[in-house]
């Protein structure tokens, strides 16, 4: 298994009218591949956020490998 931290990303318009990418919401998963990796951090998202789909809050998802070891 290999760690992914999957942060959940959401653009909105700063005080100054230019488009800033916030953070959601960020976890580190242990996962197969990148592709489970956000699988499982959608459910994980949906499930604390008690919404039934991640893109409510969240306009992408990122996934990358995580430099801490397992």
């Amino acid at each position: 298994m290999t760690r992914f931290v999957v942060r959940f990303v959401k653009d909105v318009l700063g005080d100054n009218g230019c488009e800033r990418e916030i953070c959601q919401s960020s976890m580190e998963i242990d996962a197969i591949d990148k592709l489970e990796a956000a699988e499982l951090g959608k459910w994980n998202f949906c499930r604390t956020k008690h919404i039934p789909d991640w893109s409510l809050h969240a306009d992408r998802i990122q996934v990358v490998n995580s430099e801490s070891p397992s």
